[in-house]
């Protein structure tokens, strides 16, 4: 039987490159992690490392690494929400966002929740869609604010608003001092980098060219980061750049009309209904738009 510690075991060795600083990481003696790994490998069948110094992966190896991860890190998320829930005999509610949503009028709903509710204790996860959806499906999450219209089991979906797609750039930049809207070659050539949202749009003649972008960033404050420069922009719906106004210029994008969604996901069932019904419906009737 293959159990978790075996799989934390492997993943620390994995890391370091090495018995030695993996044992000291876990604070145990080099020859258990040696004996954890080979009952690892017997179970399997085959090895993990090519060596026995334990710095290169076999195939199979990165393989099990990569699953071993994802494991890892939904156990110790429940083992944290339930000690989390064990603390909180009053009330837990737990909240996975994508960034842009944080930034708006989440603060304010949870302000709000907080003063209603004293001894309520409320976990908060800012990630992507992707990651909302999986936190949600797991049941690591109780409400989820996610771009796009996801159907999942188990869980009810919403519209909570929706908002434009548009250039965003530093409001220095040459595209935003340009009078007329800019079109999708001109900021192509402008250092355009491509996002995870880029995939929501559906304008052929845009879509069509996204494929071109040279750079993709995933993680939403590296692109601003990279965007507040002034040397690089990108495509992302208006209500981004209510978060930094005085840093990000947004413009609408000839040819370019649609709306990105944004959804609120409520799982079914949760420990605490009432109140998640009562924050869900706190963040209906929160101000998203400006």
């Amino acid at each position: 039987m293959i159990k978790i510690e075996m799989l934390r075991c492997f993943s620390t060795v994995a890391q370091t490159g090495n018995l030695a600083d993996a044992a000291m990481r876990m604070g145990r003696t080099q020859s258990a992690l040696s004996m954890t790994l080979k009952q690892l490998e017997e179970h399997l069948g085959q090895c993990l490392f090519e060596s026995e110094r334990k710095n290169r992966l076999t195939p199979l190896g990165q393989e099990v690494f990569r699953f071993a991860q994802q494991q890892l890190r939904q156990f110790d998320d429940t083992i944290q929400t339930i000690e989390a829930a064990a603390r909180a005999p009053q009330g837990l509610l737990r909240l996975a966002s994508i960034p842009s949503a944080s930034g708006l009028a989440l603060p304010n709903a949870i302000e709000t929740m907080m003063q209603r509710h004293p001894a309520l204790e409320l976990e908060l996860r800012d990630m992507d869609s992707g990651r909302v959806v999986d936190a949600m499906l797991q049941g690591q999450a109780d409400l989820g604010i996610v771009s796009g219209r996801p159907v999942l089991n188990g869980v009810e979906s919403e519209i909570l608003f929706e908002d434009a797609f548009g250039l965003l750039c530093a409001p220095g930049h040459p595209l935003a001092q340009q009078p007329q809207p800019p079109d999708i070659d001109a900021i192509l050539a402008s250092g355009f980098i491509r996002n995870n949202l880029c995939a929501l749009i559906e304008a052929p003649e845009i879509s069509a060219a996204l494929p071109r972008a040279r750079i993709t960033v995933h993680n939403t404050h590296s692109l601003l980061a990279m965007v507040r420069t002034g040397k690089w922009v990108t495509i992302l719906p208006r209500s981004v750049a209510q978060v930094q106004p005085k840093e990000l210029a947004f413009r609408p994008i000839a040819g370019l009309e649609q709306q990105r969604s944004v959804s609120l996901l409520i799982h079914t069932r949760t420990r605490f209904p009432q109140l998640v019904e009562e924050f869900a419906e706190i963040l209906r009737h929160s101000p998203w738009t400006g």
